[in-house]
């Protein structure tokens, strides 16, 4: 038995984001007042180019006019809702047909989201929660999630050692089988090895008889060769494995992260009967769906500072040296 003076490190992960007094267990400001940037508190058109492309895929036949929309993951709720103000603006019609679903498990975000949905649509559109996936039985859905594979726990990997916590002391002294395992299979002596990937495929995998999920996150295919786990705290950036960083006192209060092995979350989506798509740079994802038409749509329909405004916003989402080449967009089917 673990004592809580000498833990695994995902069981150290876990509470620092997920604890009762963890980052994540109350809501947190994103963006410029917050701790880091993301493309959803970036530009609204983050979330429209993603409506532009649920409309594509209901023109298409692939999504049904009353599939579930699900963001898993949704903090403020901003995302999602910037998706269903773009399928008003693109296609209302469909606000009357689809379902709009967040998986959260946390309570007092949910209760954030549901009243930013009910002052931003008042009775037109409504949401609902569920804790999980596996709560989720829908026959045909969309997934969409910003930045979930970096935040789900993972435990540190050193030369055939896995990492336990003492006192926020990393020490690499544990034989871990299935760590060990995973580290041989993606080539890595040393880095991070993320725990519940299988399980979160296997649950969507479940969730819908037919879906397609699109997620964006940072990371490469192959592994990094070495650790690339940091810490957010009012955006400096701070290794995990500074000589003079004070983890007791960041613990719980700052955001916690590490560059996404995407050949593992591909190899446990395919585990588990859903077939992968493709792997590519967010600025030519973002491209590919149609960020830049509507861009165009704007320009020709509002004040040319509101455009210029915009467009500076959308360059942040697409620009290689911010965050167009550095974050993925990976997509998976399942019953193509």
């Amino acid at each position: 038995m673990i004592s809580s003076k000498n833990k695994a490190f995902s069981e150290y992960m876990n509470e620092w984001l997920y604890g009762e007094d963890g980052y994540y267990a109350s809501y947190k400001e994103i963006g410029k007042g917050g701790d880091f940037y993301t493309a959803v508190s970036t530009s609204k058109f983050f979330g429209g180019t993603i409506a532009k492309h649920i409309i594509s895929l209901v023109d298409e036949g692939f999504l049904h006019q009353n599939a579930t929309i699900c963001e898993i993951g949704a903090h403020h709720g901003y995302f999602l809702a910037d998706v269903v103000q773009f399928i008003y603006t693109l296609r209302p019609k469909l606000l009357t047909t689809l379902n709009f679903v967040i998986i959260e498990r946390f309570d007092t975000l949910q209760t954030q989201q549901t009243q930013y949905f009910a002052d931003s649509f008042g009775d037109a559109v409504s949401v609902r929660h569920y804790k999980s996936l596996s709560e989720l039985k829908c026959k045909n859905a969309f997934f969409i999630a910003n930045e979930i594979f970096d935040a789900f726990a993972c435990e540190l990997y050193y030369k055939g050692k896995t990492a336990r916590v003492e006192e926020h002391e990393i020490k690499f002294d544990v034989e871990d089988t299935w760590v060990d395992a995973k580290a041989k299979k993606y080539h890595k002596d040393r880095g991070e090895i993320a725990r519940g990937y299988e399980e979160f495929a296997l649950e969507m995998a479940n969730a819908a008889q037919s879906f397609e999920f699109m997620s964006f996150d940072y990371g490469e295919m192959a592994a990094r060769p070495d650790f690339s786990l940091r810490v957010y705290a009012k955006h400096e950036v701070i290794p995990f494995f500074d000589e003079n960083i004070k983890r007791s006192e960041l613990f719980g209060k700052s955001d916690i992260t590490y560059d996404v092995t995407f050949a593992h979350v591909k190899d446990a989506y395919e585990e588990a009967g859903v077939v992968f798509i493709e792997l590519k740079a967010q600025m030519v994802a973002l491209i590919d769906m149609g960020i830049l038409e509507l861009l165009e749509m704007l320009k020709e329909n509002a004040d040319e500072k509101i455009y210029a405004q915009e467009l500076e916003k959308v360059k942040m989402l697409i620009m290689p040296n911010f965050l167009g080449e550095r974050f993925k967009m990976i997509r998976f089917r399942k019953n193509i």
